[in-house]
């Protein structure tokens, strides 16, 4: 008989207390249930300059999302903070002109920052820039070389650009060679 009141009591204080789970409550001791976990909680950490590795990826969920605003400021914010992996999805960002304008020039430059910080996919992106001559002066033996040391990090594209004496159509959809043609 005991169990079944000291049930019914857990049940009760449970649908009690159901109202406010999940809601955000403020008072003077501080916030319970903070929105931690959630996107925008993300991109606030980002606008704050409270940067960790958790808020520096939230910026891939958010371009899969479509709010390429949020992922623009938490990436940027992440690679200013020395992020290379956010510095490679400033360029993807630029080289697209997501929440922004088409900018090969600035996707190469933040490419050669990942390169330069010692990012393989960096590496690889400004090396295939190099080698196009796209967003910055050609350079195909400087390209080789930084895709080269991609290559050796184990990137996969990377390694087939080698392979393929380095041309990049092996690594690049025929969707996307207007870009990267002359432009007369």
């Amino acid at each position: 008989m005991l169990n079944r009141i000291i049930r019914a009591a857990t049940c009760i204080a449970i649908l009690l207390a159901l109202p406010v789970y999940g809601q955000a409550i403020e008072d003077d001791g501080g916030t319970l249930n903070p929105d931690e976990l959630s996107l925008d909680r993300m991109a606030n950490n980002a606008r704050e300059g409270r940067l960790d590795m958790m808020t520096c990826a939230s910026g891939y969920l958010m371009t899969k999302r479509g709010d390429h605003g949020s992922a623009r400021d938490t990436f940027g914010a992440c690679a200013d903070a020395g992020y290379t992996a956010a510095m490679t999805w400033m360029s993807q960002l630029d080289n697209n002109g997501l929440a922004g304008p088409y900018d090969p020039d600035s996707a190469a430059e933040w490419s050669r920052r990942a390169a330069e910080a010692g990012d393989p996919v960096g590496k690889f992106n400004y090396g295939l820039d190099l080698i196009r001559g796209y967003g910055v002066a050609r350079d195909e033996a400087a390209g080789r070389a930084l895709v080269d040391e991609a290559a050796t990090a184990g990137v996969e594209p990377a390694i087939r650009l080698r392979n393929a004496g380095y041309d990049p159509d092996e690594v690049t959809p025929d969707a996307d060679n207007w870009r990267y043609g002359p432009m007369f």
